[in-house]
């Protein structure tokens, strides 16, 4: 039996407002302090509800439940482990129901599980809208998935991205018009980061660092190799990443064995994270693929010095000589040359982070990006 959503559209009498706010229901595997969930989250606290009245589905279990936010967002965990198992049909009826209950007409879906699992119940439930979220450049999908993303892409409406670098690489994997894929850019909270200039660089320490997951795709041992450099040739210097991985044990088996125990510091994940950037001199973002990096855009509102490789958007975001130094990526030392080069010119350091404020604030702020959604949600059901 066909399942239908009620209808958000009411017919009113002339004169009176003729639409009510579009119901948007997120779907998302599980919620993290990851970029993309940061994000998401932020969507759902700001979203003016005059417009749009956003709703939350967890997939699977509870990760990350301390992150929902309260009040007026209608939450459902599925609490789901397998998407092919008897328990996936009774999670299905109850995203089914769950969507009947709000009167939702836009389906927006994060990572793949989720598009696996709810843009075909979506499809057979007549959302109006359905919008699938890719925020990479899917450097890490195998075959399979590329097939099984393709299928999900072509029952959505739309796919969104977040930078143009993402745009390219969603068109070449999904085989879409171009018209079925937008572009809306990632912002960033800058009340939560302070105005503090860099201090000069000319103390007794000075700190280098990082916001990254510790997975390969993030290159922090490429930074360590780095760092090795910088620390041999710079006494002052110290290293420190924040964020959780895979990665981390084998991390700390290279910084002993490069002796660099008392000067490179993994510090787990921070939760305050303009703290941390605001103890740093020098901000790297070294990894080797990105899409538009929110890690990036936390460096500029923090007002850091920054060195990035030129991957994704960063190149764009962060103009080279203008807002920071942008390098090729997978090279060392061209990583190691412009961490150097910052450290000797504290002047350069200090506009090139005045600079980063400035252009974030100008064209990358949270407002902005609420603001892109909201019109882009109140357009998937004009007419």
């Amino acid at each position: 039996m066909r399942l239908t959503v009620k209808p958000s559209w009411v017919a009113r009498p002339p004169g009176a407002v003729t639409r009510r706010a579009v119901r948007v229901c997120f779907v998302i595997d599980r919620l993290s302090r990851a970029g993309t969930e940061t994000q998401l989250l932020a969507l759902l606290r700001h979203l003016d509800r005059s417009k749009v009245r956003p709703s939350l589905c967890l997939l699977s279990d509870g990760s990350g439940s301390q992150l929902i936010p309260s009040g007026d967002c209608p939450v459902l965990q599925l609490g789901l482990k397998k998407l092919v198992s008897p328990a996936a049909a009774v999670a299905a009826t109850r995203l089914a129901r769950f969507w009947r209950r709000q009167g939702t007409n836009v389906v927006v879906t994060y990572f793949l599980d989720s598009t696996y699992f709810a843009v075909p119940i979506a499809r057979l439930c007549g959302i109006r809208r359905i919008v699938r979220v890719r925020n990479n450049a899917g450097y890490w999908l195998t075959p399979l998935h590329r097939r099984l993303g393709r299928m999900a892409s072509k029952l959505c409406h739309f796919t969104l991205t977040n930078s143009e670098a993402g745009h390219e690489s969603v068109l070449a994997a999904d085989e879409l018009p171009g018209d079925r894929v937008r572009v809306l850019q990632n912002g960033v909270d800058l009340d939560r980061f302070p105005v503090t200039p860099p201090s000069d660089t000319g103390r007794e320490k000075v700190r280098i660092g990082a916001l990254a997951n510790l997975r390969p795709v993030k290159n922090i041992d490429g930074l360590v190799r780095v760092a090795a450099e910088v620390c041999r040739s710079d006494p002052r210097v110290r290293f420190d990443v924040a964020g959780e991985g895979e990665q981390k044990p084998a991390l700390e088996a290279q910084i002993r064995a490069a002796e660099l125990a008392d000067r490179f510091s993994l510090r787990g994940a921070v939760a305050d994270v303009p703290g941390f950037l605001g103890s740093l001199d020098v901000a790297v973002l070294c990894s080797h693929s990105e899409s538009m990096s929110n890690a990036l855009l936390e460096y500029m509102a923090a007002g850091r010095a920054i060195v990035a490789t030129d991957v994704g958007s960063n190149a764009t975001v962060v103009r080279h000589e203008r807002e920071g130094l942008i390098v090729p990526p997978r090279d060392d030392q061209a990583l190691q040359d412009a961490i150097k080069r910052l450290l000797a010119q504290p002047t350069l350091a200090r506009s090139l982070a005045i600079a980063a404020r400035n252009r974030v604030a100008a064209e990358f702020s949270r407002d902005e990006m609420v603001r892109r959604f909201e019109d882009f949600f109140v357009s998937l059901v004009k007419g």
